[in-house]
């Protein structure tokens, strides 16, 4: 038996993770299948998501390892760039937030 966590994050800040034993040899969609996620998210099509192991994308046919995490991706709801540049502008001028204290002698930006 393989010990595996399952995790999705159905909002912000909030959370469901399930410890499970798998069989040696299940895939992603199989230890998926295996945990109570359908059944507390019924209206979620999770097999539509992109699932990672530890942070790093995978096939739903990848081959479990011992305490492995499954990770189910909600889709990105703004480009991260966008997002960035959207803040940057809040800052206001270079003298406020991030660029507002200096090194004496240092260089702008830093």
């Amino acid at each position: 038996m393989l010990q595996v966590t399952v995790a999705y994050s159905p909002a912000p800040r909030e959370v469901f993770e399930e410890v499970l034993g798998v069989a040696e040899g299940a895939t992603v969609r199989d230890a998926v299948r295996e945990s109570h996620l359908p059944l507390q998210f019924p209206q979620l099509d999770w097999q539509a998501m992109q699932p990672g192991i530890w942070g790093h994308a995978v096939a739903w046919d990848q081959a479990l390892a011992d305490l492995d995490r499954i990770e189910l991706c909600r889709p990105l709801t703004v480009d991260p760039k966008v997002a960035r540049r959207e803040r940057f502008k809040k800052q206001g001028a270079r003298g406020t937030g991030l660029f507002a204290r200096r090194r004496k002698g240092g260089k702008a930006g830093y």
